[in-house]
C-alpha cells in the first residue's frame, strides 16, 4: 500500500501544505512574478485546506519580523503593526497589509500574534486603553510569544475572557536565525482547541511545537529554558576567557569545545554568538537589558514557587562578563 505523503495529524498536514506554498513562492519570486504573494492570499485552498485565516502580527523586531515574513509567504491574510515604519514597509513587499494602529489589527484579525519586548508592552497592546481588547471581536485568539511572567499571561487572559477573547502563551526559542530557518521551538500553554487553530500559523516558523497544558505553562517553560541558556553563556564566557588568557586561540577552543563534553549550542561558534549582540535591534546594550529582564523574571518565578535559584542570581550580576572576551 502506498504510504501517505504526510502524517495523519493536522500539524503534519499543515506543515506539508505550508512547504508547498513556500516552494511556490520561491519559484515565482525567482521568475520575478511580483504579484504572486497577492495571488496566494486570494487562493481559497491548497489540497482542500483553507489559508484564509485573518492574522494580525504586532512586533517586527529581530525575531518577530522573520516570523511575520514566514506567515506572509505561506499565504495567510496578514496585517502587521510596529512602531517603526521600516520593517512594516519590508513586510508589505511580501504581501502583508500595514496597520496604522493596534485597533486596526484588532478589527482585522481572527488570530493576533504578539512579539513585543516585555510584560509592560504586552499589557499596553492588550488590556490598556487602545489595546486589542477594546476592539477585538468575540472568538479572537491572542497568542503571546513574548518572554514574560506567567502571571501576566493569566492577568491578560482573565480580562480577555470577559470579552470572549481567548489568550494562549506560545513562547518561542531559536532566535532570529531559527525564525528565518523555520526551526523555532514553540512552548504553548492554554486552551487546546485555540492551540490547534493556531498550529498552522506556528508551523510556518516552527520545527517543534509543544502543547504543555494549562495557561502559563509556555511562559514558565521559556523562563526555565532561558535560565539554562544564560548560565551556559556565563560558563562559556569564563571558559573562553581562561583559554585566551593562557594563550589558546579562541577559534581553536571553539572547535575543542564542540568536539568534547562541553559542547552546546551556546559554546559552538562562540565568537559568532557574541557578535549577534551587534545586530540586535537595540544593540548590545539592548540585548544585555533583555537578558537582565529575563533573569529577573526567572528569579521572581522562583520566589513565587519558593525555589532558590542561586545560579540565576549570579548570572544576572555578571551579565557584562558574557560580552567581554575579545574577538
Amino acid at each position: 500500500m502506498q504510504k501517505p505523503l504526510v502524517a495523519a495529524s493536522s500539524g503534519g498536514v499543515w506543515e506539508y501544505c505550508g512547504r508547498v506554498i513556500r516552494n511556490l513562492n520561491a519559484y515565482h519570486v525567482a521568475l520575478g512574478h511580483a504579484d504572486w504573494f497577492q495571488t496566494t492570499r486570494r487562493c481559497q485552498s491548497i489540497g482542500g485546506l483553507y489559508m484564509s485565516t485573518r492574522v494580525g502580527f504586532i512586533g517586527l523586531g529581530n525575531i518577530g519580523k522573520p516570523m511575520a515574513i514566514n506567515l506572509a509567504k505561506a499565504g495567510f491574510d496578514l496585517m502587521v503593526y510596529d512602531l517603526r515604519p521600516d520593517p512594516m514597509r519590508e513586510l508589505a513587499t511580501f504581501g502583508a497589509t500595514c496597520a496604522r494602529s493596534v485597533e486596526e489589527i484588532a478589527h482585522h484579525s481572527e488570530v493576533v500574534e504578539l512579539v513585543v519586548v516585555d510584560d509592560a508592552q504586552v499589557e499596553a497592546v492588550t488590556i490598556e486603553e487602545g489595546g486589542l481588547l477594546a476592539s477585538a471581536r468575540p472568538g479572537t485568539i491572542i497568542a503571546i510569544h513574548s518572554t514574560i511572567h506567567p502571571r501576566t499571561v493569566r492577568k491578560v487572559a482573565a480580562l480577555a475572557q470577559a470579552k470572549s477573547v481567548v489568550v494562549i502563551d506560545a513562547q518561542v526559542s531559536g532566535g532570529e536565525r531559527g525564525a528565518y530557518a523555520k526551526t523555532l521551538c514553540y512552548m504553548v500553554g492554554g486552551d487546546k482547541s485555540a492551540f490547534e487553530k493556531c498550529r498552522p500559523l506556528f508551523a510556518t516558523s516552527g520545527a517543534e511545537i509543544f502543547h504543555l497544558g494549562a495557561l502559563g505553562a509556555g511562559a514558565a517553560a521559556k523562563l526555565a529554558h532561558n535560565l539554562i541558556v544564560y548560565v551556559n553563556m556565563l560558563a562559556a564566557s569564563e571558559g573562553m576567557s581562561l583559554a585566551q588568557a593562557a594563550g589558546v586561540d579562541v577559534g581553536t577552543m571553539e572547535k575543542i569545545v564542540h568536539a568534547g563534553a562541553a559542547q552546546s549550542r551556546v559554546a559552538d561558534h562562540w565568537s559568532q554568538q557574541r557578535a549577534l549582540a551587534d545586530t540586535y535591534t537595540s544593540g548590545p546594550k539592548g540585548l544585555k537589558e533583555l537578558i537582565h529582564k529575563d533573569l529577573r523574571l526567572v528569579l521572581e518565578l522562583g520566589h513565587d514557587l519558593e525555589l532558590g535559584l542561586p545560579g540565576a542570581a549570579l548570572t544576572q550580576q555578571l551579565i557584562n562578563r558574557i560580552f567581554e572576551v575579545s574577538q
